[in-house]
């Protein structure tokens, strides 16, 4: 095997050496020589780079996902070699960084593999079908030279025919693309295998959509669909940057999620759900979500995303805008192209609403909180999480939408939230070719709106309770709380049921659970003397029998061990929100209100 290697590295290197000018270079080549046992073979040839030593590293963690992943954990079977084939020693001296003893050697050629077998939009999955590569989780890259270019020679398995990408082709070369630095690079995932291709032109840009996995998905719609999303996007920022952009869709049994990149986006998806309409219309959302973000993040950013550390977290409290403005206007977008109508709309958000007002954690953790924390809680999720935080995507629409109507009433309908995210993008990544400070934004909004949205942006860093109405009644809008009034018993614990065992999954703070004790994995086996069934349908006629102040005996069974505690119960605090037309609204409200939701 080591024999082999070596025959390999004096091969790739003759052929490259022989075209490759003085500037140093470096060049990948991919290969699936066991994509069963769920491998990557991985060859990188450096070149024209004269040093004791070259330190390569890979990446701990992907842009647009904010949480260190380690990926080095899956590199395996380093090794080096010269122009000559002959092993250079290698190194490991921290845990994503490899140091090769390279004696000044002018050639040097990097072989290793990369284990990948987990189903996400940012880390590797390579099986006998496909092979779906996140490059920050794939590529090393030479300490200190992220601004160099680097090709990458694909060669798929025997088996596969297709490669989907938005690097750039290399003409001439089939199967080899150009990346001008390694942050285009790492900003590039690959699909591998034999994934359903079709095209559309939408705003001037070539679109490609691969879609992996089957599924029972119209292409036709899907063009024209995707058509309109594309067209309606670009018009808010006035200019789409790309020439060529490429969905990459995973089709599963039940998926989801996606992750944004500078010209191409991988999106999860049910493979059966594009013959139902809801199903079919949530997956249109996402694809606006990540299509947005490719203005509204990959450009128009924050000062501290970008350029990135790959070696440890970038932190920053303004998620809240980016990841929250995009998961407003996904939304809007789908109301504009018509794929929801005004009832639908003002129910999506009144999601948003009932999912933050509804969560302990939105009254003890601020918004920026919640975004800088993203590293270290929102990817890592525990039992008590719904306790302590609260989700930037979720509260950051709920903060644009209210930043939106703000402008249009001040503005008397002439300017909106639009309008400030076009020139941001025009003033900050064109003119200045930089990311923006949270001040420099909140003042371009004051400018453009004329008046002041310091409680706005006050709101972002404190727990005080939003005036949603504030906002929405100047557009003739009203935010209901059907619960309003109501004396409703709150147990507040979450449960699931498996082999007719009712088990505690989440407790909520402040409730008679909490107060009592129930903790989570607790198995609930009776309440008041009555056992539960087994498909936990009893809890819920217990707790409509009884009332607020009645204490309940529970009986557990904790660690093997069965315990009674008492409960008291505790009022429900949770709402249930709707948006609704306001009544008596005047005819300016209805007015703006209509420029708001794009109405006749």
């Amino acid at each position: 095997m080591k024999r082999i290697r070596t025959k390999l590295c004096i091969f790739m290197t003759t052929v490259i050496s022989s075209t490759l000018a003085a500037a140093p270079r470096i060049n990948f080549e991919i290969s699936f020589r066991e994509p069963q046992a769920h491998y990557v073979e991985v060859k990188m040839e450096i070149s024209d780079l004269r040093k004791d030593y070259i330190d390569v590293k890979m990446p701990v963690w992907t842009p647009g996902s904010y949480l260190v992943r380690e990926y080095s954990k899956n590199v395996e079977s380093m090794e080096a070699c010269n122009e000559e084939g002959t092993e250079l020693p290698i190194t490991k001296i921290n845990k994503n960084t490899w140091r090769i003893a390279s004696n000044k050697n002018g050639y040097v050629v990097v072989n290793y593999r990369v284990y990948g077998f987990e189903v996400s939009v940012r880390t590797n999955f390579i099986d006998d079908v496909h092979a779906f590569l996140s490059p920050a989780a794939t590529f090393l890259y030479v300490d200190g030279m992220l601004n160099h270019p680097a090709h990458v020679t694909v060669i798929p398995h025997a088996s596969w025919s297709t490669v989907s990408t938005g690097l750039e082709p290399v003409a001439g070369s089939p199967g080899t693309y150009y990346a001008a630095d390694f942050d285009m690079l790492f900003d590039s995932p690959i699909e591998v295998g034999n994934q359903d291709v079709f095209t559309f032109e939408a705003a001037g840009v070539h679109h490609e959509i691969a879609m992996v996995g089957g599924g029972n998905y119209d292409r036709e719609r899907l063009k024209k669909d995707g058509t309109t999303i594309v067209e309606e996007a670009t018009s808010i920022f006035g200019v789409n940057p790309n020439k060529r952009y490429v969905f990459i869709v995973h089709n599963y049994q039940s998926g989801g999620g996606g992750l944004e990149h500078l010209n191409s986006t991988v999106l999860g998806a049910s493979r059966n759900g594009y013959q139902n309409e809801r199903s079919y219309v949530g997956f249109l959302g996402l694809m606006a979500h990540e299509y947005f973000h490719l203005w509204h993040v990959k450009r128009l950013r924050p000062i501290e995303l970008g350029p990135f550390n790959y070696d440890a977290e970038n932190y920053t409290t303004a998620l809240w805008i980016m990841e929250g403005f995009t998961a407003y206007f996904d939304n809007l977008l789908l109301r504009r192209c018509g794929f929801l109508n005004e009832s639908n709309y003002l129910q999506a958000l009144a999601n948003d609403v009932n999912t933050v007002e509804n969560r302990a954690g939105n009254q003890l953790q601020p918004v920026s909180s919640a975004s800088f924390d993203a590293w270290i809680k929102y990817y890592r999720p525990d039992e008590n999480s719904a306790n302590t935080s609260v989700s930037y995507y979720n509260k950051g629409a709920l903060l644009a939408m209210m930043l939106d109507l703000k402008i249009l009433a001040a503005t008397q309908g002439q300017k909106r939230l639009d309008d400030v995210l076009k020139i941001a993008y025009d003033e900050f990544y064109v003119k200045k070719k930089r990311g923006f400070e949270e001040h420099e934004f909140q003042a371009l909004i004051e400018q453009v709106a004329g008046v002041s949205v310091d409680e706005l942006f006050h709101a972002a860093y404190t727990v005080e309770p939003l005036d949603y109405n504030r906002y929405l009644n100047a557009v003739g809008y009203e935010l209901v709380d059907y619960n309003k009034g109501r004396e409703l018993p709150d147990l507040g614990i979450t449960t699931s049921v498996s082999d007719g065992r009712t088990t505690v999954s989440g407790v909520s703070r402040g409730t008679g659970a909490w107060d009592g004790g129930i903790n989570v994995r607790d198995e609930i086996i009776a309440i008041n003397g009555e056992r539960l069934d087994a498909n936990g349908r009893e809890l819920n006629r217990l707790i409509q029998t009884v009332a607020v102040g009645d204490t309940l005996d529970v009986l557990i069974a904790r660690d093997g061990k069965i315990r009674t505690l008492n409960v008291v119960l505790s009022k429900d605090k949770k709402g249930a929100f709707s948006i609704v037309p306001l009544q008596n609204a005047t005819p300016e409200q209805v007015s703006l209100g209509k420029i708001w939701l794009s109405l006749p």
